[in-house]
């Protein structure tokens, strides 16, 4: 299974459009992506991101839902065998 995530373009270096990178942050996180498949994004932008590569561009709004629907996913610690 893969997965999305949204986040926000803060800033975007190059002018390449293949070359073209932003900075995104995720909940606080920043990372560097890739915006060759999104060459219409820019800052302020809401992007969603597969494997350091924006592949679509999304509103606020979309955005969010799609925050608020991930949030909803329980999250399950691994479970370690016991030695013995």
């Amino acid at each position: 299974m893969c997965l999305a995530i949204p986040g926000r373009i803060d800033t975007v270096e190059g002018d390449d459009p293949l070359f073209r990178q932003a900075r995104v942050v995720f909940a606080g996180v920043t990372r560097t992506v890739s915006l060759a498949c999104t060459p219409e994004a820019g800052p302020g932008d809401y992007v969603l991101v597969h494997a350091g590569i924006a592949i679509a561009t999304l509103d606020e709004a979309a955005a969010e839902r799609t925050l608020a629907a991930l949030r909803e996913i329980p999250v399950h610690a691994p479970t370690v065998p016991e030695r013995g």
